[in-house]
C-alpha cells in the first residue's frame, strides 16, 4: 500500500490476530506509520520499526468472529508497506464493501499532514516531518466513514495544480493516473474503482496566480477527471488552510471553474468553501479536532449534493 489512507478490512474467527507486515524502508531509515482499529474498540497507533514487522494486533478478545481495520496514515514519500498476512484463528471472507465511493484529491491538508500529536509534538527535537500524519483521522476518510462509503485518497504532500512548494518536482495533473505519486510510477487502472463523488481540493500550495493561467489549468484537469469518471459528481474545495488573501482568490477560481464546465455541458460538479482557515496542527496544518470540523462540513454538503 502506498497511498495516504490505503486501507484493507478483514474479518477473523477467533482471540487473537496478528499481522505481519513489510515496511520499504524507504532511504533505509523512514518508518510508516500505521492506524488500526479492532470492532468498535478506539482505532490505536503504531509506527513500524523493521524492514519486516511481526505485529500483534489484538489479544484476549470474546471468542466469536471480530473485524479489523488496517490503514496506512504516511503518504507515498514514506515508501509502502507489504502486507504478507495474517495468524488468527481462522480468517473468514472480507467484510462487504460499502456501495457508495469517493475520491479525495490534494496535498498534505489531505494526507493528514502535521494533524497527529499523540506521540510526537510539533518542534521535538527528535521529531521527522511525517511524525504527525493521521490519515485515518483526516477530513476524507472522516467523511467517508460517516456516509457508509469507501474511499481513495490521491494527494501528495506539498503538491500544486500548476506549482507545487518545497522544491517538488510533479504536479497534480502529471500523477494523478500514476499508482506510486510520488514518484510518477506505475500507471493506475480506473475502471478498478469508479466514485460517486470526487473533491479536489488544490491551490494551497499554488498561492494566487494569474487567474487565467490557474482555472484554464483546473478546467482541463477537471475535464480529465471526468474522461476517467464519467458518472462521478465533481466538487471543487477551497483550501482549510488558506489565508485572507488565498481565499478570495480560491473561491474565485473553483467558481470560475464550475461554470466553464456547466458552460462545456457538465452540470455534474459543484463547489464548496470551507468556513474558517485551520491551522493549529504542525507546520501551521490543520489540528485532529480541526481535521474533525473540516470532515463534518463537507459531510454536511455531500449529504444533500449526493442526496445520501
Amino acid at each position: 500500500m502506498w497511498a495516504s489512507g490505503a486501507y484493507i478490512s478483514i474479518r477473523f474467527k477467533g482471540t487473537f490476530c496478528e499481522l505481519n507486515i513489510n515496511d520499504e524502508l524507504i532511504y533505509g531509515i523512514v518508518h510508516n506509520y500505521l492506524e488500526v482499529k479492532v470492532d468498535d474498540q478506539p482505532a490505536y497507533r503504531i509506527q513500524l520499526k523493521n524492514k519486516e514487522n511481526k505485529i500483534e494486533l489484538a489479544k484476549n478478545l470474546p471468542a466469536g468472529e471480530h473485524t479489523i481495520v488496517i490503514c496506512k496514515n504516511t503518504e507515498f514519500e514514506n515508501g509502502y508497506v507489504e502486507i504478507i498476512g495474517f495468524s488468527c484463528e481462522k480468517l473468514l471472507s472480507p467484510p462487504a464493501e460499502q456501495k457508495r465511493k469517493i475520491e479525495f484529491i490534494g496535498d498534505s491538508i489531505t494526507c493528514g499532514f502535521g494533524s497527529d500529536e499523540s506521540e510526537i509534538k510539533c518542534g521535538d527535537k527528535n521529531a521527522q516531518w511525517y511524525d504527525q500524519h493521521n490519515a485515518y483521522l483526516a477530513y476524507g476518510p472522516l467523511t467517508a466513514r460517516t456516509l457508509n462509503a469507501q474511499y481513495h485518497i490521491s494527494a501528495v504532500s506539498g503538491i500544486g495544480l500548476i506549482h507545487s512548494c518545497c522544491d517538488k518536482k510533479i504536479l497534480m495533473p502529471q500523477v494523478f493516473d500514476k499508482i506510486n505519486m510520488s514518484k510518477n510510477e506505475m500507471t493506475w487502472d480506473f475502471n478498478r474503482y469508479q466514485p460517486d463523488v470526487v473533491t479536489v481540493c488544490l491551490g494551497q500550495n499554488d498561492g494566487v496566480q494569474d487567474s487565467a493561467q490557474f482555472c484554464n489549468a483546473y478546467v482541463q484537469f477537471a475535464q480529465t477527471l471526468r474522461s476517467y469518471y464519467p458518472k462521478a459528481k465533481l466538487i471543487f474545495l477551497s483550501s482549510p488552510m488558506a489565508n485572507k488573501p488565498l481565499k478570495k482568490a480560491l473561491v474565485k477560481y473553483i467558481q470560475a471553474v464550475e461554470r466553464e464546465m456547466i458552460k462545456k455541458g457538465d452540470r455534474n460538479v459543484g463547489t464548496y468553501v470551507f468556513t474558517k482557515q485551520s491551522m493549529k496542527g504542525c507546520g501551521s496544518h490543520p489540528s485532529l479536532a480541526e481535521q474533525k470540523e473540516i470532515g463534518n462540513e463537507l459531510t454536511s454538503y455531500l449529504k444533500k449534493a449526493m442526496k445520501w
